[in-house]
């Protein structure tokens, strides 16, 4: 990929519209048995049914069906537009746009649609919010009181030779930080976890990137803001030892438990645990533009009306448009019919399997729980916080990827982790030493074990966000490496210090095939 222009730079990190035509170009230029990749994709098909017939899988479209022996199901995380409904959004005058319809719509441009009001905490809303405000618009940004709150939105600068935050965040190094048992288990991570000095470097690291942010954005203190800026402050307790109290609720892979929070002495800042939406910006100006120019308000929508977005409070917010920065779906597997969705080991209902198989995996739970407990006290008493509970299984694939019975099919795009370009490229080769049979995989009950402890892990790691077993953050790069490791490469490491120090990005992928 060119390095794009400097205008289109900010802190390294570039607009999407160069990805978009790396991507094009990629899929022109590379050609296999005489056909291009592009000539190979067939846009605006949509997929109605997947089934298995014998050893061949039939997919059936909107316009095709195919038979095939191997699929890859790669509908990723971003595929279904969560669009909230309110009371009143039908005799709604306005209209209501999603995130992702947010670059081909008129809102920029349109004089009609001068009051926009932006719903959501997370870094789409905040992005919608920005490019409004440049725009000339008048800009609410409305937040529900009943949900996470206001996304964590760090800055992007990098410190010494890293080039951004992101760089810092993509060391091996900085993964350590994060109690798991994805990667290493060496005396780092043990001192770090398993001491007391150990839980204070940890303290301090992320106590010191929750103050940079906050300090960052000076909530309490911004010249000029508007009265409810203050309220785009995260909710989570940032000093580390702090005398936390709260209910939280167990997942729905155990009976129902209550746990009540006592005296932390870790940990409590938001970055560590992730519960709720974040991102980094990518404007140097963003809360200069945001704090005089934006009217917050941390409430839910009760209706709709009018031209009206009406709050809790009795509050009326007059507009020409709804902008949803309310995020995605968090599983969209329509084309599967219960009972594979069960077999796949896919999210899905409690009522749709077995009392046996469900009395199964809670014993596994159980006793999951109890070993990342045993091994990471620091998980057990997590902050006061909203808790977003799904009303579903979490996944059950091994490696994210592989169901624990069926060698025909493989799932890429459904772990969310932390770095995209990566972590698609890594699943690619393992999906296909996979489903080409050149994988020696461990034993079943080795792998539900294993799916059951990452389940565990990954809930009490990262909250809400965790519910269904597929997210990643800080540990990508060692999941990452596990995957390579197993199809036995390992060229992508560069030696000790690179290894541990230097970013882990796409770019070490280079050569991996050779």
């Amino acid at each position: 990929m060119e390095r794009p222009p400097e205008s289109d730079l900010h802190h390294e990190f570039f607009k999407a519209e160069h990805t978009t035509r790396y991507l094009e170009d990629y899929l022109e230029s590379h050609c296999y048995a005489g056909q291009s990749l592009k000539s190979r994709v067939q846009l605006g098909f949509s997929v109605k049914t997947i089934t298995k017939r014998g050893d061949e899988w039939l997919v059936i479209g909107n316009r095709a069906q195919y038979l095939t022996q191997r699929i890859i199901v790669a509908s990723g995380l971003f595929s279904s537009a969560n669009i909230p409904k309110f009371i009143g959004d039908d005799i709604f005058k306005a209209p209501i746009i999603h995130q992702e319809d947010f670059g081909q719509s008129s809102v920029l441009t349109s004089p009609q649609l001068h009051r926009a009001t932006v719903i959501g905490g997370g870094k789409s809303a905040a992005d919608m919010v920005y490019a409004c405000v440049k725009a000339g618009k008048s800009v609410t940004w409305v937040i529900r009181a009943s949900g996470t709150g206001p996304g964590f939105l760090l800055s992007p600068k990098g410190k010494g030779p890293y080039k951004n935050a992101f760089e810092i965040g993509s060391t091996r190094a900085a993964g350590t930080l994060s109690p798991s048992f994805i990667g290493p288990d060496n005396w780092w991570r043990r001192f770090l976890f398993g001491s007391n000095p150990g839980r204070k470097i940890v303290n301090a690291v992320w106590a010191g990137v929750d103050k940079e942010t906050r300090e960052g954005a000076q909530f309490e203190s911004r010249p000029n803001a508007l009265p409810g800026f203050a309220k785009l402050k995260p909710h989570s307790p940032s000093v580390p030892g702090s005398v936390l109290s709260g209910w939280i609720t167990s997942s729905i892979e155990r009976p129902m438990t209550y746990h009540r929070t006592r005296q932390s002495g870790l940990t409590s800042g938001r970055p560590f645990w992730g519960n709720g939406s974040g991102g980094l910006l990518n404007r140097a100006d963003f809360w200069d533009t945001v704090g005089p120019n934006v009217q917050v308000h941390l409430e839910d929508i009760t209706h709709l009306h009018a031209k009206h977005v009406c709050l809790q409070s009795g509050t009326e917010v007059a507009t020409d448009v709804l902008l949803c920065g309310t995020g995605w779906k968090p599983n969209s597997f329509d084309f599967f019919s219960a009972d594979d969705l069960v077999r796949l080991g896919l999210p899905h209902r409690l009522e749709d399997e077995l009392p046996e198989t469900t009395e199964f995996w809670a014993q596994m739970a159980q006793q999951a729980d109890d070993e990342v407990l045993n091994r990471f006290p620091i998980l057990a008493e997590p902050p006061k916080h909203h808790h977003k509970a799904i009303q579903a299984t979490p996944y059950r694939l091994y490696n994210g990827i592989a169901p624990l019975d069926d060698r025909s099919i493989a799932f890429v795009g459904h772990f969310n982790v932390g770095n995209f370009f990566k972590g698609a490229e890594c699943q690619a080769i393992w999906a296909t030493a996979y489903l080409d049979g050149n994988l020696k995989l461990p034993s079943i009950e080795s792998r539900q074990l294993t799916i059951a402890r990452h389940i565990a892990w990954c809930k009490r790691r990262y909250l809400s966000n965790g519910e269904l077993g597929n997210f990643l953050l800080h540990e990508s790069n060692f999941y990452l490496d596990d995957l390579l490791q197993e199809v036995g490469l390992t060229s992508h490491l560069r030696g000790w210090f690179s290894n541990w120090f230097r970013p882990g990005l796409a770019r070490d992928l280079a050569g991996l095939r050779d």
